[in-house]
């Protein structure tokens, strides 16, 4: 391996364990968040799995809205990560870091890949708190890690956004009301909690650009289907939007301090 690629490997590491070491410092970050998905499960779920409002094939409610909720739990915790990188400028410490020699794109690389860690830790909660509620998912080893990998790309692609916002805006205030402002029409606007049939043709076609509704879709077809005849779309739509989202956070990075 080239010396130049082994030193951009081992820095991008060592800012990923970084950034995973805040997470093992203050936990409550993880307790804190899986209130949401606790509420959307316990009761969105199991009232409307029993009011059998929305049809959902051969699958019950509760399962078919599983993999929605694991990616907005997942989401929600990425997209405010530019709130500690605007913090860590007001801090002095993010100008230190880019007078060093480490690259640009290695910085953001490991912010996102510490981001994708932390969405693992979200999904593994969620995933226990399903079992406990008894929803019937998929245990299959290789599905369960071909999720986590698509939950590592999720977060790396909106914690992504999110920095390329902060580099924008550069203030916590306005990173955070931006955040809230594209999570949750993104969330609504996605296979998330419906079927996609079953919306109207404007809907299904803002669908169709979302890339939030391809993550559940791979998690769905992984975690509660079994069908993988549209994985191989699914996970190419999600590992391109990713690696150019992480590509125009990296050019747009250096603004956050000019």
């Amino acid at each position: 391996m080239n010396i130049g690629l082994k030193r951009f490997f081992r820095r991008t590491i060592t800012l990923m364990e970084f950034e995973i070491r805040k997470l093992l410092h203050d936990q409550t970050q993880v307790w804190i968040r899986i209130i949401q998905p606790a509420l959307w499960l316990l009761i969105f779920g199991k009232a409307f799995t029993r009011m059998g409002a929305i049809p959902t094939g051969n699958y019950t409610y509760l399962q078919f809205m599983t993999p929605g909720v694991l990616a907005q739990s997942v989401m929600f915790v990425a997209i405010f990560y530019g709130i500690t990188v605007v913090w860590e400028r007001d801090l002095g410490l993010l100008n230190k870091l880019l007078s060093t020699p480490t690259p640009r794109s290695a910085i953001v690389i490991g912010k996102a890949l510490s981001a994708g860690v932390r969405g693992i830790v979200q999904a593994i909660a969620v995933f226990i708190l399903a079992l406990i509620i008894r929803v019937d998912i998929s245990l299959n080893p290789l599905h369960l890690l071909g999720v986590l990998f698509v939950v590592v790309l999720l977060g790396m692609f909106f914690a992504g956004l999110s920095m390329c916002l902060a580099s924008l805006v550069r203030t916590r205030e306005r990173v955070m009301g931006i955040g809230q402002a594209i999570t949750m029409p993104l969330f609504f606007a996605s296979n998330a909690i419906y079927p996609t049939a079953v919306l109207p043709a404007w809907l299904k076609a803002i669908v169709k650009v979302n890339p939030l509704s391809y993550v559940i879709d791979a998690m769905r077809s992984l975690l509660v289907t079994n069908d993988l005849s549209r994985l191989p779309l699914d996970m190419t739509v999600i590992v391109f939007a990713t690696a150019i989202m992480i590509l125009l956070t990296s050019l747009s990075f250096k603004r956050i301090i000019s």
